[in-house]
């Protein structure tokens, strides 16, 4: 009997596409019915541009991402822009309800003009809220600051809401009076700790009062002259120590 080459190729062809679609049934039933499959997964490399980790009920819990990828703010399940456009490249932390939690972003490049900048920032967030906590690093034209940062933040949660509508605004009168009514909001913050090196390449400790005022700063300068100065209120220096006074 004479085979027809055209015709053996066509059953080749319905063969393995009906193998095809049952392996595609059988790992999506799989998905639907718990997630995962008894074995695991084991690979040399992985190039990815994002990951999202989430919990069994579909609940985001983090993000590793490159830099075109990088998520919005997510409060509550919900994407919004980033005020910042883009954030970098990094992973971002999100509590059990699925709103955004902390995160550690990265950066560095040499410019076309020769000069470097970069930074580094690690943060943990209050519920619903922005960062209290902040081990950050930043660079650029030659000047350096890096430090461990401790804020308080309103009780109020972030009203995304009321920032939109903000950053829509042009210009003027109405968005400063706007930008009032942001920090009243729950957008304020008090920078209560700052411990670290300033540009000036000065070692700093400032500690701040509940509106974030500066209160007492001790100060050790790159050419190692050390002070404790005492501010009131307006920041003005009462008092000043030194080895010297």
């Amino acid at each position: 009997m004479k085979i027809d080459p055209t015709k053996l190729l066509m059953v080749y062809s319905a063969v393995l596409t009906v193998g095809a679609v049952g392996m595609m049934s059988t790992g999506g039933a799989v998905a639907q019915s718990g997630g995962a499959t008894s074995g695991k997964a084991s690979f040399d490399t992985i190039d990815v541009k994002r990951i999202n980790v989430r919990e069994d009920d579909g609940t985001l819990r983090m993000i590793v991402s490159n830099t075109s990828r990088s998520p919005g703010i997510i409060f509550h399940g919900k994407e919004r822009p980033h005020p910042s456009g883009n954030r970098g490249a990094g992973i971002i932390f999100y509590n059990n309800e699925g709103t955004e939690n902390g995160g550690l972003t990265f950066s560095g490049q040499r410019g076309k003009d020769g000069k470097t900048s970069g930074g580094g920032h690690l943060s943990f967030d209050q519920f619903e809220q922005d960062q209290v906590i902040q081990l950050t690093q930043n660079e650029y034209d030659g000047r350096r600051w890096a430090a461990m940062i401790v804020n308080d933040r309103p009780e109020a949660p972030l009203n995304l809401d009321l920032l939109d509508e903000y950053r829509k605004m042009p210009e003027g009168p109405a968005k400063t009076e706007m930008a009032k009514k942001l920090a009243a909001s729950g957008f304020g913050v008090s920078q209560r700790l700052y411990a670290g090196k300033t540009r000036d390449r000065a070692s700093t400790v400032i500690l701040g009062d509940e509106k974030g005022r500066p209160r007492i700063a001790l100060k050790v300068t790159a050419e190692g002259a050390a002070s404790i100065d005492f501010l009131d209120e307006a920041g003005k220096v009462v008092k000043s120590l030194s080895p010297t006074s």
